[in-house]
C-alpha cells in the first residue's frame, strides 16, 4: 500500500495480487484457430468452465454427505430425539 499527498488530497494505492498458475492442455488446431478468429478469450472460458465443474462436484459431495446424515438420523427413533433434546435442555 502506498500513501501520497498531492495538492491537499491524500491518495492511497492498494495493490491486489492474485495468485495464478499456468496450465497446459492440448486442443485441436482448428478449435484454437476458430476461437482466435471469433475473439474468444480462451483463458476466461476455461476458468469459467473449471469453476462450474468445481461448483457441481462440491454440490454433489454435499448432497452425498446430506444423504449419509439422513440415513444416520433415520435410525434414531422419535423417543431418542425427545430424550436427547430434554437432556440438552437440562444441562443448560
Amino acid at each position: 500500500m502506498q500513501i501520497f499527498v498531492y495538492d491537499k488530497f491524500i491518495y492511497v494505492c492498494l495493490y491486489l495480487y492474485v495468485s495464478t498458475t499456468v496450465i497446459s492442455v492440448r486442443i485441436r488446431k482448428e478449435l484454437k484457430r476458430r476461437a482466435r478468429e471469433l475473439g474468444i478469450d480462451v483463458r476466461e472460458v476455461v476458468e469459467k468452465a473449471l469453476e462450474e465443474a468445481i461448483r457441481r462436484r462440491e454440490e454433489e459431495e454435499l448432497v452425498k454427505a446430506l444423504e449419509e446424515l439422513k440415513s444416520l438420523f433415520s435410525r434414531i427413533s422419535e423417543k431418542e430425539w425427545v430424550d436427547a433434546v430434554r437432556k440438552s435442555r437440562d444441562e443448560r
